[in-house]
């Protein structure tokens, strides 16, 4: 008999204070690398009242320059922080720069005689892939995602007047076995101007957001709808909560759906396994249920700081395999190139295209600049089992 439960992921609006952390450690190192491609950058923000302190290391080309302040009052601006009554105001926030070279030690592990490029720290990374969504992503991630990039759309149309940067959400859908049939609960919070009555709030939030994103075949008659269930929200952004670059890593990936690896991703170049690593592995679950191998798939990789080859390659196929999960381990390590340099020149990841993936996720968006989102290997795949 087939488990019958419920499955929940949440995920951030742009103008959440940690998100928008994410996006100016992004655009630090998107800022470095628009001058240097081979630059190697770790950067950390924080964001509180009114002030932003912009930490980490860096090691580009002589005559690399980039204005740490300037990148943060555009980034703020960009989501709609544009006046202290929001949470943050772009014009008269307080920037700190604490920004520094790169350890010496790190880049000698890294960068390598012949021309290859160790880890540039050790670790584990995931990647997801499953056939509930076209974007062959878990559905209740992808409607969580959805739902906060419908209300920023709504938000900078206008059409809500009194809507403000930063919002939270959060999906439960009853599945039966591994098939998703029904959304039982929606929860979506959104900052607001002060003084909006809580049955507008309501009534608009499910008029203009909730209602043109859950799917109506997938709509039960008893379905709840938890909208600001705190009540007010007028204060939010960084004056709500203090935002950190990083701290929103299950949002980043697949709500939970599968295991996640120990770091973050944002403010870091893809010398750094965390980022190349967890990019290469959603490549390889994706092409993998694409090429119609599995239903769901789970691909793990592991390095250590210096060494150029993975200490460890694993991949499960969970549900509907048409192949032996090493015989799958066998093919991608023919077909795909796991060594940082091989996922980096694979996946074309020296480009300054880091702040769009710094909200709404890394994976399930099929954007010209996320190379990890292409199914360009299944047929080499399907070839490779003779499919």
């Amino acid at each position: 008999m087939e488990r019958d439960y419920l499955f929940t992921s949440e995920s951030v609006s742009e103008g959440h204070p940690d998100k928008m952390a994410d996006q100016v450690s992004d655009a630090v190192l998107d800022a470095i690398f628009k001058q240097d491609p081979h630059g190697h950058v770790a950067c950390e923000t924080l964001l509180t009242e009114n002030k932003a302190v912009v930490a980490g290391e860096f090691q580009a080309k002589q005559g690399v320059k980039f204005d740490v302040e300037a990148i943060v009052r555009e980034t703020a601006k960009n989501i709609g922080y544009c006046d202290a009554g929001c949470g943050f105001d772009y014009k008269t926030c307080d920037v700190e720069n604490l920004m520094h070279g790169q350890s010496a030690n790190i880049n000698e592990a890294v960068e390598k005689k012949d021309g290859e490029i160790g880890a540039g720290d050790q670790g584990l990374m995931f990647g997801y892939a499953c056939t509930e969504t076209p974007e062959l992503m878990p559905l209740p991630i992808m409607l969580a995602h959805k739902l906060l990039q419908k209300q920023s759309e709504v938000r900078k149309a206008g059409l809500i007047p009194w809507l403000l940067p930063d919002a939270k959400s959060q999906v439960s859908i009853r599945y039966v076995g591994h098939r998703p049939v029904a959304v039982e609960r929606v929860v979506l919070s959104t900052q607001h101007t002060k003084g909006v009555s809580h049955k507008d709030i309501e009534a608009a939030v499910r008029a203009h957001i909730i209602d043109p994103i859950i799917p109506a075949n997938l709509l039960p008659q008893d379905i709840v709808y938890l909208i600001n269930p705190s009540g007010n929200f007028y204060i939010g952004g960084p004056a709500g909560d203090t935002g950190l670059t990083g701290r929103k890593i299950i949002v980043d990936t697949y709500g939970g759906s599968c295991p996640h690896g120990g770091g973050a991703f944002s403010g870091k170049d893809p010398t750094k396994v965390d980022r190349s690593a967890a990019y290469m592995a959603r490549y390889i679950a994706k092409n993998i249920v694409a090429a119609g191998l599995a239903e769901r798939c789970t691909v793990q990789l592991s390095y250590a700081i210096g060494v150029v080859d993975p200490t460890s390659l694993m991949i499960s196929l969970h549900g509907g395999r048409k192949v032996e999960e090493h015989q799958a381990e066998n093919a991608v390590r023919e077909i795909f190139k796991v060594t940082p340099k091989g996922m980096i020149d694979m996946l074309d990841l020296r480009r300054p295209i880091y702040q769009k993936t710094a909200a709404y996720g890394h994976f399930g968006r099929e954007l010209p600049e996320f190379t990890w989102e292409r199914t360009d290997k299944a047929d080499v795949l399907k070839s490779w089992f003779k499919l």
